[in-house]
């Protein structure tokens, strides 16, 4: 049901890309300074990588759906690249289709070069200014990502932003996870729960309508796991987890049945999107020299929920002077 013509790669930007690589918890992942984003990630006992990725990095800005990128300033859509904020009307980049904003513009942080700010054996922190203006987003901002690597097998991602004026804030992370065999085979055998009891229906250009509706009885119901391939169509869709941020709790589960691996994912923030890798086929080689081809991968990626700027119902994504946006995601791995 996604739009086929979108590139959900290029404009990024050029320049040299450190890399770092961080250890912990039965886990060994490299990280990139290119839109702080996790390249590789091994688990131990499992010989694939648990996302899709490039092995060369000089790729990712050309290349690369966001490939296990944090997007922002505000990640997902805002409908019609216009927003709303104190009385102001603001116009953002519309990079997807030409009329939406979709992950903070064409110079949105999934595709800066961020600078690595301090690393250890098991952990990276990464950070950008993103300038007053910039794409069209009010305020000055700083953010920052850390990964570390803890016990049980444990991905976690800490996100924390501050600004000098009022603005729009939403970040993710964007990894495509396939924790069978790194890509060759594609998700649909993957089994997959979400705890959420409603989601936002989309336009046909991915925009949610406005409406919060119930996932009973529809093929967005994965409140008890079942097999993603079972539900003919795509699935790219936000599902509403809470009306707010709050405490870091799990909220979703996937497993592969013939690697047995298994992945929990937790976090503070108030939606899911769920991103089945529809348009995840890529013209060069994978990580292990893999071909990625539809749905190679899927995506959880938590945030606020998409286009919450223009509806007031929606989950609050506005950052304050003298506030801290602080979103923290788990991604958990272990093998039955």
């Amino acid at each position: 049901m996604a739009p086929q013509q979108v590139n959900e790669g290029g404009a990024g930007e050029t320049g040299p890309i450190e890399s770092v690589t961080i250890t912990g918890g039965g886990l060994r992942a490299r990280l990139l300074t290119f839109g702080a984003a996790l390249q590789d990630l091994r688990l131990d006992g499992h010989e694939a990588p648990l996302v899709l990725g490039f092995e060369d990095p000089a790729l990712y800005p050309e290349h690369s759906p966001y490939f296990g990128a944090t997007p922002g300033r505000f990640a997902n859509r805002i409908a019609n690249g216009r927003f709303e904020l104190d009385g102001e009307t603001h116009l953002t980049e519309t990079n997807f289709l030409g009329r939406h904003t979709l992950h903070g513009g064409s110079r949105g942080t999934g595709k800066r070069i961020w600078t690595l700010l301090e690393s250890g054996v098991d952990f990276a922190r990464f950070g950008l200014h993103l300038p007053d203006g910039e794409m069209g987003f009010p305020g000055n901002l700083d953010v920052s990502c850390t990964y570390r690597l803890k016990a049980e097998g444990t991905l976690a991602i800490l996100i924390e932003a501050t600004a000098d004026a009022p603005t729009v804030c939403n970040f993710a992370h964007h990894s495509y996870f396939n924790l069978e065999d790194g890509g060759r085979s594609s998700i649909a055998d993957h089994r997959l729960s979400i705890a959420a009891d409603s989601y936002l229906p989309v336009d046909e250009e991915l925009i949610p309508t406005g409406n919060i509706e119930p996932v009973e009885n529809t093929p967005l119901d994965f409140r008890a796991e079942r097999t993603i391939g079972e539900t003919p169509g795509g699935f790219d869709h936000n599902f509403c987890l809470a009306a707010h941020r709050g405490p870091l709790r799990q909220v979703a589960e996937v497993a592969a049945p013939r690697s047995g691996v298994r992945m929990q994912v937790l976090t503070t923030e108030p939606g899911l999107q769920f991103y089945d890798g529809a348009r995840v086929a890529r013209q060069h080689p994978g990580l292990d020299g893999i071909s990625y081809g539809p749905h190679a991968g899927l995506c959880l990626e938590a945030q606020v929920w998409p286009d919450s700027p223009n509806h007031p119902d929606f989950p609050r994504a506005v950052l304050r002077p003298g506030e801290t946006f602080r979103q923290e995601t788990h991604y958990r791995f272990f093998k039955d």
